[in-house]
C-alpha cells in the first residue's frame, strides 16, 4: 500500500487519512449500516418507482436521438449491457447506452481511459454529460437499482493494479444496499477512471458516508445537486 505522499506502507490507508474526506466513524473493519424503518424502505422503493417512470416518460425526447445518434456514428447495438455487482453482492446486468465502438469477441472489463481509442465520438459526449446512464432507469423500475446509491462496479474492476476488493477491506460495505443511478461520490467530483487505489479509497469512504448518514433527505439533496454538478465536470471520459 502506498500512503498519501507515495510512499510504500504496510500499513492499510483508511479513508479518514486521505485529505478531503468528512471524518466519519468506522466501528469496525465489518462495518454493518444501519437497517432504514419499514416505511422508509417502502417510501424510498416508491420514489425510486415514481421518478424511473418519470424518467422513462420523459426520456424519449432524448433518448430517440441519442440512439439515432449512436446508429448513425458507429456499427453494433445501440444499448449496451454489463455484468455489475449489486445489494448483497448479487450481479445483475445493467443498461447503458453504447459508447465505444462494437466488438464482437468480449474484451475485457478495463476501464475507458483519457483519449480511450474505443470511445466513439458521439459517445465521448455522452460520456461526459452522463447521458449514456439513463436506460438504467429499466434497472431502477427493476427494482436492480435505487436512484441514489453507491455506484455498480463490474467484477473484476482494479484500481492502481489491485482489485476494488483488495485495497480496502471496507470494500464489500458498500453492497449492502443497492447500487444507484447517482450518488454522494458523484456528486463530489469522485466519478470517471480509477486509476489510483486513493481514488478508490475516497469513493469508498463517500459511499460509506451515504449509508451511515443516510436519509430521504439526504437521497433528494444528492438529486438535485446532481444535475448542475454532473454539468461542470471534465473528469468523466
Amino acid at each position: 500500500m502506498f500512503d498519501t505522499h507515495g510512499n510504500y506502507t504496510d500499513r492499510m490507508l483508511v479513508p479518514e487519512e486521505v485529505s478531503g474526506f468528512h471524518p466519519i466513524s468506522y466501528a469496525s473493519r465489518l462495518y454493518l449500516p444501519p437497517v432504514p424503518s419499514a416505511w422508509q424502505a417502502r417510501l424510498k422503493r416508491g420514489i425510486d418507482i415514481a421518478g424511473a417512470l418519470l424518467g422513462l416518460a420523459l426520456a424519449p425526447l432524448i433518448m430517440l436521438p441519442i440512439a439515432l445518434a449512436i446508429w448513425l456514428d458507429s456499427p453494433g447495438p445501440i444499448l449496451f449491457r454489463q455484468p455489475r455487482i449489486g445489494r448483497d453482492g448479487q450481479p445483475f446486468t445493467m443498461w447503458k447506452f453504447r459508447t465505444m465502438r462494437y466488438a464482437p469477441e468480449p474484451r475485457g472489463l478495463s476501464q475507458a481511459v483519457r483519449n480511450d481509442p474505443r470511445v466513439t465520438r458521439v459517445g465521448a459526449w455522452l460520456r461526459r454529460s452522463s447521458l449514456d446512464e439513463l436506460p438504467q432507469f429499466i434497472n431502477v423500475l427493476r427494482g436492480e437499482m435505487s436512484l441514489v446509491g453507491p455506484r455498480p462496479h463490474a467484477p473484476g474492476t482494479r484500481a492502481g493494479g489491485r482489485l476494488f476488493e483488495d485495497v480496502t477491506p471496507q470494500y464489500a460495505a458498500r453492497h449492502r444496499v443497492k447500487p444507484g443511478m447517482t450518488g454522494l461520490a458523484q456528486i463530489r467530483g469522485w466519478r470517471g477512471e480509477t486509476d489510483t487505489e486513493i481514488k478508490l479509497l475516497r469513493r469508498v469512504a463517500a459511499d460509506l458516508e451515504y449509508i451511515e448518514t443516510w436519509s430521504l433527505r439526504l437521497d433528494l439533496a444528492i438529486l438535485l445537486r446532481t444535475l448542475p454538478v454532473v454539468a461542470r465536470m471534465f473528469n468523466a471520459y
